[in-house]
């Protein structure tokens, strides 16, 4: 099965992002980031000399053209090391130019492509509100046009905005017209996060650290109406492009994450196991750690194969809804299993914040929930599949 098999510039990049990591994101760099919540803006600068922003950008545009394998490929490399870099990398190469090159109009894709494509800009995500997680249809936040339809007002609040505090722009759903019915109300607006009346405030969060999870809210913020993913045509369409294909790359771009840090577990927790020694031989000697851990090593081959799979179908442009639930239920599911496992395999020094397996499991226990949590992803791969619920 070809797309089984990683295609050659595939593996290059591998072996380059890899390299990159071990240079440039050291192990003692990264607990620092992670301790101190800190955004390394001069490491990030470096990872997209490499060109890497631009996987999601047409040629055209100064990118490397569409390539969702190799993008979720990046993604699961920098997640084995830091958030502090693979989630900035997600909101500039896919919150930002993945979604600009699908719905933005041509003005948009001018504008921001290429500077999305050097890595010059970073977007964060403003679609949770403090009432409104799954069910995105009932956001509050408002968007009105200030009368002569050259300004839009926007008041609200955003919950969840994963690197709102480094971002340029918050890529908010909002709802456009009260008046009109579910679906048929809603619109994408581009909101600089300089704007006056805006406000960002971090969340303590236990994980994710290094791209701050916020809070923003708006208080008739000011913003022009070119700002309308989509242009004119953007207006009330909002829900249709967030439903586009771009819903099921970020699927799998939490599952790349998940992959990422469930593979860094159990690397450590293979080579501690090697290391540790107990009553004279080393502790994976012992059938119920040799067991845990070819366990975790068949689980994660399944994670790497739906994740990768999900893949190739998108770069194919072959329908894959209900492939990119399955890959986001199940390797988020099952990467929280791996990891938790390792740090058994590890025991007390799995628990201690001097090993980078304590942040593994901060890490983990999120990946289930944002992206479209597990119980959400069962509803889709359901109905999707046509299964009767009446």
């Amino acid at each position: 099965m070809e797309q089984f098999h990683e295609a050659e510039h595939i593996a290059i990049l591998r072996d380059t992002i890899r390299r990159f990591v071990e240079n440039e994101m050291p192990r003692e760099a990264a607990q620092a980031w992670d301790r101190d919540n800190h955004f390394p803006r001069d490491v990030f600068a470096k990872l997209c000399e490499l060109g890497v922003a631009g996987l999601t950008v047409p040629e055209e545009y100064g990118g490397a053209g569409r390539d969702i394998t190799a993008t979720i490929m990046v993604i699961e490399e920098l997640s084995r090391r830091s958030m502090a870099v693979a989630v900035p990398f997600i909101m500039c190469a896919c919150y930002g130019g993945m979604n600009i090159d699908e719905v933005g109009s041509p003005e948009q894709k001018a504008a921001l492509l290429p500077k999305l494509a050097a890595g010059k800009l970073l977007f964060s995500y403003g679609i949770t509100e403090p009432d409104a997680g799954s069910d995105v249809a009932s956001v509050r936040t408002t968007a009105r046009c200030d009368g002569n339809g050259g300004t839009l007002v926007i008041n609200g609040a955003k919950r969840f905005c994963s690197g709102a505090d480094i971002a340029d722009y918050i890529y908010a759903v909002v709802k456009s017209d009260p008046d009109a019915p579910r679906y048929q109300n809603m619109s994408i607006v581009l909101i600089p996060t300089g704007a006056p009346g805006i406000t960002i405030e971090q969340q303590n969060a236990m994980g994710m650290k290094g791209a701050a999870t916020c809070d923003v809210t708006f208080e008739n913020v000011e913003v022009p109406a070119e700002n309308i993913i989509g242009g004119d045509e953007g207006w009330n369409t909002g829900w249709q492009k967030i439903v586009g294909p771009g819903l099921d790359v970020e699927k799998i771009e939490v599952a790349a994450m998940a992959l990422g840090v469930a593979s860094a577990a159990l690397d450590d927790a293979w080579d501690y196991a090697q290391e540790r020694k107990q009553f004279g031989k080393p502790v994976s000697g012992f059938q119920s750690i040799r067991h845990m851990l070819a366990d975790c090593k068949t689980k994660l081959h399944a994670c790497r194969l739906m994740t990768y799979h999900a893949a190739w179908l998108l770069d194919q442009k072959k329908p894959a809804s209900v492939e990119t639930s399955m890959a986001k239920l199940f390797v988020c599911d099952t990467g929280k299993e791996i990891v938790l496992t390792c740090q058994q395999v590890m025991g007390a020094y799995g628990y201690i914040k001097d090993f980078d397996m304590e942040r593994y499991v901060r890490e983990c226990l999120v990946m289930p929930i944002f992206g479209g949590s597990s119980a959400i992803q069962k509803n889709n791969i359901a109905n999707r599949l046509r299964l009767a619920n009446e």
